[in-house]
Parts: structure tokens; C-alpha cells; sequence
């Protein structure tokens, strides 16, 4: 009996079926321009989030982590509703977004705009989820969905990856609703395949702290919205870059149905702006506003349709193709089709990405179906 019993377990071990090997969350590509290097959870074993508190703890705990999200976490609800009181600076119809009177802003900034005396936005929304350093986010096909909160890293928190992930309707209906990123005082992030959607203020934003060296790249910036400060189905709040001292490589993003800051540009912050793709932007808007002591450098990009690529124009901008002195090669010249004017010839911008300027292709058209999540 005690020879049958081997013999079984014997046969067993043979027949059984092999484990199937666990494929590891790994990064795809790796960072270009001012962000190159970024490893952000490294090596770490991947750690797949079930509920919120696990998606939050291990967002902003100490430990190098590599976050796979591979589901919808939906944050609108987590905190309650807040009650307050707002303003319509912009005008009153369906269309337009209402101000929160954060701060008392519309007391503040907006005395004359009529009054709303009641409104109700999803607390949540207000304040992004802090991202420590040493973290990797990475989507899981198209199943990695942030929705109702946003990201934040500040106060130092560096090498940061994140990729291939939705972050989406943020308090839509209002200004000061909440940020889908923000960055505000940290350091080498990467920002890759990430498309933002529905958002009250900011797709993106950089603070005024400085925050170093950024690379976004083959991102979508959707603009689509019912509510807008236009009041015409733009939204405007997209882009804000006013850093005291950042370095950005904006690369291969798509940007649409925007009517401005696409992006905005000011504080003390150098930006490389290398083939992307605008389009549908609102025709009495604009895409660029280039406040004093930006520094730009733009090259590859392709404006379709873009009555006014630029306004105001008061920072340096270049793009001229002489450019071999300072990147040892020649820039690529912009394209605009239907667009108006885009050109600026601050070549002394160059020496600021003389040794961290991303590699520029001839042809943007692509971008378009390239950028955004559940592309890789």
C-alpha cells in the first residue's frame, strides 16, 4: 500500500500542470530629455491596489513601490460633499464653469461677478493624493482609472514614473474643483501615456516651488468639457508651468478642444517643446501663453487648424532650425496647417538644452493616435 501511495504521488508530481509564470509590471520605454534617468520604484515588487486606503497608503508611504492599477478607483464619494458658496465671473449660462470661492476669491479677485449662493462639489476632488518619492503608477491596459482625485507630488518628492493611466472628472462644473497632477517642489518626474479628462482647473500644473527636471511625454490633454470658463465647451484651464526654476521636456503630447494655457509658461521655467500635436483648439482662444522669464524652445510641433498658437508673447521663444552649436544638430521646424503665427528667435534660449534636449522627429501627424493611455 505504502509503494501504491508513492507511486500515485509520483505520477502526480509528473502530471501536474506547470505554474504559469507571473509577468512582472515592468515600465515601458524610458524617459527622455531633462527627466532621463527617473527609475522611480525601481526593482521594487509590484503591489496591485484592491481599494482606495491601499491605493493612497502605498502612494505615500516610504517604501520604493511599483503600483499597478488595474481597475477604476473612484475617489468622488470618499469624502463627502462640500456646501460653499461661488461666483459666475464668466457668465451664467449652462455652459459656463462656476467659481468656487476658495480662498474668498470671488470676494477677492471677481467683486462684481454675480453671486452663487449655494453650490455642492465633491470635497475630494479639492486636493490631490500625495505621491512620495521612489514610486513607479503604472495602468494596466486600459483599466487604470483614477477618477474624482488627482495626484500631487511637492515638498521634495522625487523620482516619480508615472504611465498609462486616466485621471478624470474632477469637480468639471468648477474653477478651484481640483487638479488632475500637480507638481510643487519635487524632482526628476516623468509623466508618460497619461491622459486627463474632465478636470475644474488644472490638467497640469507646476508650482511655483521650484520642482527641476520634468518630462511629459505622449500624454493627452482632453479639453472636452460641458462646462467651461468660455461658457462654449473649451476648457481653458490646461497647462501651467510657472516654476522658479524648472527644467521640462514637453514631448508627443496631444492637446485638444482647449481654448488656453496649452500651455501657459512663466516664473523662471525652461521648456522644450518637441512634437506634439494641436488641434481643435477654440478659435477665438489660443494655445501658448509665454509669460516673462520663460525660456522655449520649440521644434517638430505641429499646429492644425490653430488661429492663435500663441498670446501673449512675452518670454523668450525659439524656433529656428540653427541650432548645431548648442545640440549638435538642427532643429526641427514647426508645422502649421490653417494656423496662425508661431515663431520666435531667442536663440539664446539653446544653451538651456544643450545637454538634456529630447530627440526631434520630422513628423508629428502621428501624435494623435500615439499619446494617451491604453496606447502601450
Amino acid at each position: 500500500m505504502q509503494r501504491f501511495v508513492i507511486a500515485l504521488l509520483g505520477a502526480s508530481a509528473v502530471f501536474a500542470a506547470p505554474t504559469t509564470p507571473v509577468k512582472r509590471a515592468t515600465v515601458s520605454g524610458s524617459a527622455e530629455g531633462f527627466a532621463a534617468g527617473v527609475t522611480g520604484g525601481g526593482d521594487a515588487a509590484a503591489v496591485t491596489p484592491a481599494t482606495l486606503d491601499e491605493l493612497v497608503s502605498y502612494l505615500g508611504d516610504k517604501e520604493p513601490r511599483v503600483i499597478v492599477l488595474n481597475k477604476e478607483f473612484d475617489f468622488t464619494d470618499s469624502e463627502g460633499t462640500t456646501t460653499g458658496s461661488g461666483c459666475s465671473p464668466w457668465g451664467t449660462g449652462s455652459q459656463c464653469q462656476i467659481a468656487i470661492n476658495k480662498d474668498d476669491w470671488c470676494t477677492n479677485y471677481q467683486p462684481d461677478a454675480p453671486t452663487v449662493s449655494s453650490i455642492s462639489y465633491s470635497a475630494a476632488g479639492v486636493a490631490g493624493i500625495p505621491v512620495a518619492s521612489d514610486k513607479t503608477i503604472i495602468g494596466e491596459g486600459s483599466k487604470g482609472v483614477i477618477k474624482g482625485k488627482g495626484l500631487r507630488m511637492a515638498n521634495g518628492a522625487s523620482n516619480i514614473i508615472i504611465q498609462n493611466i486616466h485621471v478624470t472628472e474632477i469637480n468639471p462644473q468648477y474653477v478651484w474643483g481640483g487638479d488632475a497632477i500637480t507638481i510643487d517642489g519635487g524632482d526628476m518626474i516623468w509623466i508618460d501615456h497619461v491622459k486627463t479628462s474632465l478636470i475644474g482647473r488644472q490638467h497640469i500644473v507646476l508650482g511655483e516651488s521650484s520642482s527641476g527636471k520634468v518630462t511629459i511625454s505622449n500624454s493627452e490633454i482632453d479639453g472636452t468639457t460641458s462646462w467651461s470658463a468660455e461658457c462654449n465647451a473649451y476648457h481653458y484651464w490646461a497647462v501651467l508651468f510657472l516654476g522658479s526654476d524648472d527644467s521640462i521636456t514637453f514631448k508627443g503630447n496631444y492637446i485638444h478642444n482647449t481654448s488656453g494655457r496649452g500651455p501657459k509658461v512663466g516664473g523662471k521655467t525652461a521648456l522644450h517643446v518637441v512634437n506634439n500635436y494641436w488641434s481643435d483648439i477654440d478659435p477665438t482662444g489660443h494655445a501658448f501663453e509665454i509669460d516673462a522669464g520663460a525660456s522655449i524652445l520649440a521644434e517638430g510641433n505641429t499646429f492644425d487648424g490653430v488661429k492663435t498658437p500663441v498670446s501673449p508673447q512675452e518670454g523668450k521663444l525659439y524656433t529656428g532650425t540653427d541650432c548645431s552649436s548648442a545640440l549638435g544638430r538642427a532643429c526641427v521646424e514647426n508645422t502649421l496647417t490653417n494656423s496662425g503665427e508661431f515663431s520666435g528667435t531667442d536663440s539664446d534660449v539653446l544653451s538651456s538644452f544643450s545637454s538634456n534636449a529630447a530627440a526631434a522627429e520630422k513628423n508629428a501627424s502621428g501624435v494623435p493616435t500615439s499619446a494617451g493611455f491604453g496606447k502601450i
